[in-house]
């Protein structure tokens, strides 16, 4: 593989407003004569007083709310707000949870004025995958970080009916704005805060764990996000621990996870997450905890076609100096695992009741949905995946 940076064009229009109080800033980043329609998931934002925050930092504008988004938002709830948005006229969305809300509210931002059927916008045999042209302006309050929605323009949605999780991006699904008030996270339990971690963990390993380009400061950026989680991780969990700096650091690590700025003109993989969004659509797990399974086998079967970068991994991220590459290497897969058990997630299929008869309809998941010959390099097959799953028993 030749070696450089590869060509890119790169803008993030995002502004990031952090720190404590911040909420209160809405008043002055959406115009006065907006009428706003704000969009959650379920109460936690109204249990924790989040939602009032808002309310009342929009003032006098016009507001309603729209709210029951799912965990991994349904295109069958979503068109619903779609429909709410065109039938009473809102001109500006504020998305008030953690990513699946703010993925969320990128569709029903997108879908509220698409020139023709909505579902259009996404592909992989749902529709057409016509390419998103405008949108209806919004912010969000992030609650919980983990996925960067709140800094990107990317959105997954489920299909309920289909079986089937699909993304889309565009240009325009960029939040104008986000609030990020590290306190919010407080409120949080030890099982969202691990999912966080992880997320975060695994966005940033899709775009470091490939082969080298001599990208060097994609590498040491993504190095330093990996070893703050690593080092932060375990006392983040810890749901009684309100330590300001330690959440500052978590919900701004999660941002830059996936906010874009470590993935410019390098090779990507996305395959752990591939086979992972597989497990969530059968098995209900939660997104990161299937994470947590797939990555370590993904990197055991792997080892080979990312022998650098895994010796990269271990020698600079866990300082691991002893021992044979190939030694170092296991060393770090190792603990990898570890990390994630420390955070009480599970590493095995065991872990959630699963077996090998889980198998076979997991891999014919990937095919129907066109995810083979994927990765870094386009060569993970479906028996290349079956492996990876039987790795992660």
């Amino acid at each position: 593989m030749e070696k450089g940076i590869r060509n890119f064009e790169f803008q993030n229009p995002t502004k990031i407003v952090f720190g404590k109080d911040r909420i209160k800033k809405i008043d002055e980043l959406i115009p006065t004569d907006a009428k706003v329609l704000v969009l959650y998931g379920g109460g936690s934002v109204k249990k924790f007083g989040t939602f009032d925050r808002v309310v009342k930092a929009l003032g006098d504008r016009q507001w309603d709310e729209f709210g029951g988004i799912e965990a991994n938002p349904t295109y069958e709830t979503l068109i619903q707000a779609v429909d709410k948005v065109k039938a009473e006229g809102f001109d500006y969305l504020m998305a008030v949870g953690g990513g699946s809300v703010i993925d969320g509210a990128k569709f029903v931002a997108a879908g509220a004025v698409f020139d023709g059927n909505p579902i259009d916008i996404f592909g992989n045999g749902v529709g057409k995958g016509l390419p998103v042209t405008k949108a209806v302006p919004f912010g969000t309050v992030l609650t919980l970080p983990a996925t960067a929605s709140e800094m990107n323009n990317n959105s997954v949605v489920t299909f309920v009916g289909k079986q089937a999780k699909i993304s889309f991006a565009s240009a325009h699904t960029y939040p104008q704005f986000s609030i990020l008030e590290p306190e919010l996270t407080y409120s949080l339990p030890k099982r969202q805060l691990a999912n966080g971690i992880i997320d975060s963990f695994v966005h940033t390993m899709e775009a470091y764990l490939t082969y080298p380009i001599d990208a060097r400061v994609q590498d040491r950026w993504a190095e330093g996000l990996l070893q703050t989680l690593i080092e932060i991780g375990p006392d983040v969990v810890d749901e009684d621990n309100h330590d300001y700096a330690l959440r500052a650091n978590f919900m701004w690590t999660a941002t830059n996870a996936l906010n874009r700025f470590i993935s410019q003109g390098v090779p990507q993989d996305w395959a752990s997450h591939a086979l992972g969004h597989e497990l969530t659509l059968a098995y209900h797990i939660d997104h990161a905890r299937t994470l947590s399974i797939v990555l370590p086998a993904m990197m055991k079967v792997r080892k080979k076609q990312k022998w650098e970068k895994l010796l990269q991994y271990a020698e600079r991220v866990w300082n691991i100096k002893e021992g044979s590459d190939e030694e170092k290497i296991d060393v770090a897969i190792l603990k990898t695992e570890e990390f994630f058990a420390i955070l009480g997630a599970p590493i095995r299929f065991s872990d959630v009741g699963l077996k090998e008869d889980a198998i076979p309809g997991l891999v014919a998941g990937l095919v129907r949905h066109d995810k083979v010959n994927i990765s870094e390099r386009g060569d993970l097959s479906a028996e290349d995946s079956y492996a990876v799953y039987k790795e992660a028993l």
